[in-house]
């Protein structure tokens, strides 16, 4: 089992990264991993970072609209 920590941010700082969440309910452990593989991809391929970027704000958008799989569709789609 993974032992987790507790740190302190200021009040905006979570602000910024609950702008980060594409789901409601989507762990501050998962928007900080996102933000860290946005960061080490931006200095490794910035056009790509860019696109990656792209794709998420356009995630927020169809999700914000409804439009999205719920797990089960998407795993009846895959076939699993």
């Amino acid at each position: 089992m993974k032992m987790a920590t507790t740190i302190k941010i200021y009040p905006q700082t979570k602000k910024e990264l609950d702008q980060f969440r594409e789901y409601k309910n989507e762990s501050y452990e998962e928007v900080i991993k996102k933000v860290i593989f946005i960061a080490k991809k931006v200095k490794i391929e910035p056009k790509l970072s860019l696109e990656t970027v792209r794709a998420i704000e356009e995630a927020r958008e169809r999700m914000k609209k409804g439009n999205f799989l719920t797990k089960e569709e998407a795993k009846k789609r895959l076939g699993l």
